[in-house]
C-alpha cells in the first residue's frame, strides 16, 4: 500500500500522510458493493483519521449514515480505497477500482 500510496501523493504533489495506526475511518458499510467509491478527507481527531468514505451515487447526512471502522480493516472491507488513503486533509477521491480515479483537493469544510 505504501508504494501506492506515495506514488499518487507525488502524482497530485501533496503531502504524504498516511493515517495513524489504530484510528478509525468513517465509512458507509451499507454502501459498500456500489460503485463509485467516494472519499474526502477533513481534520481527524485522536482517535479518526478524518476518512469518510461512501459508495454509490446515494449520500445522507444522517447522523448513522457512517460507522467507525479501524483502519487497518479497510484491507478486507474496501481494499480500493487503500491507494488514497496518504492523501491529506481538503482532498478527496472518486474510484470504480478498476481503473477509473478522479482525485481533486477542496479548501472548504
Amino acid at each position: 500500500m505504501r508504494t501506492n500510496s506515495l506514488n499518487l501523493c507525488r502524482t497530485y504533489g501533496t503531502a504524504y500522510e498516511p493515517p495513524k495506526p489504530g484510528t478509525n475511518v468513517g465509512i458507509a458499510l451499507q454502501t459498500l458493493g456500489r460503485l463509485p467509491i467516494h472519499g474526502v478527507r477533513v481534520a481527524g481527531t485522536l482517535t479518526t483519521c478524518g476518512w469518510y468514505i461512501h459508495a454509490g451515487d446515494e449520500w445522507s447526512d444522517d447522523a448513522d449514515f457512517y460507522q467507525p471502522l479501524c483502519v487497518e480493516h479497510l484491507a478486507e472491507r474496501c481494499p480500493q480505497v487503500l491507494p488514497f488513503l496518504a492523501l491529506p486533509v481538503g482532498w478527496h477521491f472518486l474510484t470504480d477500482g478498476s481503473g477509473f480515479c478522479d482525485v481533486w483537493f477542496d479548501e472548504s469544510p
